[in-house]
């Protein structure tokens, strides 16, 4: 009878065992720290200049405001990595006039942005020490590269200029996201440029699709 007695209580201590076992397991569980979220998307957006803006100096500094995304100068040129990188600049200007021929050629270009973007003032006399970085690396006349949400263009000359900024990897491959603004440098007084004739049409058309 003691035998059998001592048995039942072995096996009903063994089953509260499982069931403290079991309920432990599920408890941990449900404690289990949640797993990372998502982080958003990233974002560039431009701060100076603003869009439409008009000024008379010669000289521009352009700054932008990042999200989601973090700048890495000392991996620049290195291996890709996921949520950093660098800005790729692209600054151009828009001829005064444009032939409306190459215009419409330019919006109907499955290659193009709609747009015709003119002469590049990406290099080192009008992009400073980005425009060298960008020397160094080949990209001269395309882009100038950015370890921080800034650059300064000097040298400029009157006319209206598009200015794009794209977000790129540590080794420069340019993402989806990018912003654009677009700004007039003023002639002096008493030097505006004339209007366009032989039916040209004005570089704001021709840079924004509107006079």
């Amino acid at each position: 009878m003691r035998g059998s007695t001592i048995a039942i209580l072995v096996a009903l201590a063994a089953a509260a065992g499982a069931v403290v076992l079991v309920l432990g397991i599920e408890d941990g569980g449900s404690a289990a720290a949640p797993s990372e979220s998502v982080p958003g998307q990233p974002r560039i957006t431009f701060v100076a200049p603003r869009n439409g803006a008009e000024q008379r100096g010669l000289a521009v500094v352009a700054k932008v405001d990042i999200e989601n995304f973090r700048l890495a100068p000392r991996r620049f040129g290195g291996e890709p990595l996921l949520g950093e990188g660098n800005i790729r600049f692209a600054l151009h200007r828009v001829p005064d006039c444009v032939d409306p021929a190459k215009l419409q050629r330019a919006i109907e270009s499955p290659l193009g942005n709609e747009r015709l973007q003119g002469t590049s003032f990406d290099s080192p006399h009008y992009a400073g020490p980005n425009g060298i970085l960008g020397a160094r690396i080949g990209a001269s006349g395309s882009y100038s590269p950015a370890t921080r949400p800034e650059i300064f263009y000097d040298n400029l000359r009157p006319g209206f200029y598009r200015l794009v900024a794209t977000l790129a990897d540590n080794y420069g491959s340019p993402s989806a996201f990018h912003d654009v603004t677009s700004f007039r440098i003023l002639e002096k007084p008493n030097h505006e440029i004339a209007n366009c004739t032989g039916g040209k049409v004005s570089s704001a058309k021709a840079a924004t699709g509107s006079e």
